[in-house]
């Protein structure tokens, strides 16, 4: 098989976790497995700290190979601050870096780009239209959308210009990569860019589920961001768990502090652990619990995907294409999207049985049978050759 080469542009890859690292990850590797050569140019490793990590602090750039991947490492001024304005210094900061990485270096013909943030979504699809590249967008977030219905954005003047970078990225692009069909619904409204349906399916061996019996205290867990979108710390203070009923907490992110300190029996934080212990750790649980703060037209949390892989039934509380996909595909309980009330009613009807009828093994075969990342990547190779 003849090598070809390709670049990706990510503002999240590892040693980070979490979702979008993953998500990159596991894309970087089917695409070398297949037969091309796979540089990444992303920062240096910042999230969700907002510190550059140890062993990455020296110097504007650096180059490794990293499992035979050839990554590009550029400096940005890190920040996880609130602070709207040193957010945008941050992600500007790394636009920066990134225009100057395609002015002075000579890169592959085809450009994998991370969509969001929009200003390194925007600077990334700009400079590979400007050289001509051939240029496939990712898209798995509909920003400024997605900020406006999360209230971190208000229309004015900056929402205009996000949108307008926003609509440029979509015209100039060869194909966009859609997460969601809501995405290419929304996307179709505004280019004629060819579109291609692209799930956030995590690829990892599922582990053998653990036979045991379903006994109180039933268990649910959340593992991953702890931010102002999954409003977990005002799910935690306005929950009432009977005592039947336990929340476990894995991960990390600016509510981790509110969370960490609070006082309930059966509400337990375990802090941030590694991917591999985590999945371990997962076995033990008898629901994932998947909440967003309000609907996010577009968004599909990829923790569907990777929770019922694990064979856990999951009570969804974000809303949207996501709930449809947790009821058509039997994966679980959809909960109404910021309705306080029925969550709760779902938290106290809990019990055993109701827990027995969605057995982990069918959950996990359904998982499997439906969102199969092999059998999806297949088929985005074959859209990448016919470019």
């Amino acid at each position: 098989m003849s090598a070809k080469e390709i670049l990706l542009v990510t503002n999240y890859f590892p040693p980070e976790k979490g979702a979008a690292s993953n998500r990159m990850y596991s894309l970087a590797k089917a695409l070398q497995d297949s037969g091309f050569i796979v540089h990444i140019v992303c920062p240096k490793p910042n999230y969700p700290t907002g510190q550059i990590f140890e062993g990455y602090k020296d110097g504007f750039y650096k180059k490794t190979t990293e499992d035979n991947l050839i990554t590009h490492r550029l400096w940005l001024w890190a920040s996880n601050s609130s602070n709207k304005f040193l957010r945008l210094l941050s992600m500007l900061s790394f636009s920066f870096s990134l225009s100057l990485f395609f002015l002075f270096r000579k890169n592959p013909k085809t450009i994998f780009i991370q969509y969001s943030p929009v200003f390194v979504g925007f600077t990334a699809v700009f400079w590979s239209w400007l050289f001509r590249k051939k240029r496939i967008l990712n898209v798995s977030d509909l920003w400024p959308l997605a900020g406006l219905e999360m209230g971190l954005l208000q229309k004015g003047l900056y929402y205009s210009i996000l949108e307008r970078m926003e609509r440029f990225c979509y015209r100039k692009s060869s194909l966009i990569v859609g997460q969601s069909e809501e995405i290419l619904s929304h996307v179709n409204e505004h280019c004629k860019t060819p579109t291609f349906l692209y799930r956030n399916i995590p690829d990892f061996i599922p582990p053998t589920i653990m036979k045991k019996p379903i006994e109180k205290p039933i268990k649910l867990v959340y593992a991953g961001l702890l931010g102002l979108a999954q409003g977990l710390a005002e799910i935690c203070h306005k929950l009432k768990l009977p005592d039947n009923i336990e929340l476990h907490i894995y991960g990390s992110g600016p509510e981790a502090g509110i969370i960490s300190d609070i006082k309930k029996k059966n509400i337990i934080y375990h802090g941030e652990v590694d991917r591999n212990e985590l999945h371990e750790a997962l076995q033990q649980y008898d629901i994932a619990f998947i909440p967003l703060t309000n609907r996010i037209y577009g968004s599909v949390p990829s923790k569907i995907f990777e929770y019922t892989r694990l064979g856990l039934p999951v009570a969804y509380f974000a809303g949207g294409e996501g709930g449809y996909l947790v009821e058509k595909h039997q994966l679980g309980w959809n909960i109404p999207v910021s309705n306080f009330d029925a969550l709760q009613d779902f938290i106290i009807s809990l019990d055993v049985e109701k827990v027995r009828n969605f057995p982990k093994e069918d959950v996990m075969r359904n998982a499997i049978k439906t969102f199969n990342f092999k059998e999806q990547f297949k088929a985005f190779h074959k859209e990448i050759n016919n470019l």
